[in-house]
């Protein structure tokens, strides 16, 4: 019944099967995940009366950072899987400081231009070429002018010389999809303009690199292979 249940998905489940969901906070915390959300965050440099969109929240760990350390802001937290979002939900409590809803990066299910920063961290590398493009599509949609998505994921300008992550990384074609210019290219082609990169000496993970990109409002649908 659960191989059954997991072919049925059409979206890629905390750690990739549904009965390994419940690890996947310790494993983020292991890997250190927690820090690269809050350097996301502090990049991010989010401002009072802002609305946050976070696209594949899991288990809501960045998106309930993202109250915590900005009380002021509202935070939604967006993810197809409703078994990570039933975690999510419990821990943000009866009296929850952020929404979370259940839908895909793909087909956003809000008004054009309804938030000020969108954020995204490990889920891009999840994402077939097709998928990826109208995610950002997507989210330059909802995404005021001017407004911004700060994307933190593997990939970036990867070499050998990375480690042994870094040589999976070139290796692994879900994780070689983000190398070099891919994830700027995208993100020009999807309505983004003013694309910056930042990207720390290679740790546990690899090469991991954050985006911040800015929503120009006019998008030039050119497909990226």
């Amino acid at each position: 019944m659960r191989l059954a249940r997991r072919a049925r998905h059409d979206y890629l489940p905390g750690f990739g099967h549904d009965a390994l969901l419940p690890l996947y906070d310790a494993a983020q915390g292991l890997l250190g995940i927690p820090r690269m959300h809050r350097r996301l965050l502090d990049l991010a440099d989010l401002r009072p009366g802002d609305r946050v969109l976070e696209v594949g929240c899991g288990t809501g760990n960045l998106t309930l950072l993202t109250k915590r350390m900005h009380p002021k802001i509202e935070v939604v937290g967006l993810d197809p899987d409703p078994l990570a979002l039933t975690r999510a939900r419990r821990k943000a409590g009866p009296d929850a400081p952020v929404r979370f809803d259940q839908g895909y990066g793909q087909d956003l299910p809000y008004p054009d231009a309804s938030f000020d920063h969108v954020l995204s961290a490990f889920m891009f590398h999840h994402l077939g070429a097709e998928a990826k493009a109208q995610t950002l599509r997507e989210v330059s949609r909802v995404l005021r002018t001017g407004g911004a998505l700060h994307l933190v994921d593997f990939g970036g300008r990867v070499t050998a010389a990375d480690g042994p992550m870094g040589r999976l990384q070139l290796r692994m074609a879900p994780l070689r999809d983000n190398i070099g210019d891919e994830i700027p290219t995208r993100m020009r082609s999807s309505g983004f303009e003013d694309i910056d990169e930042v990207s720390p000496t290679p740790g546990l993970l690899g090469r991991v690199t954050f985006y911040r990109a800015t929503a120009s409002g006019a998008p030039d649908h050119v497909e990226v292979r």
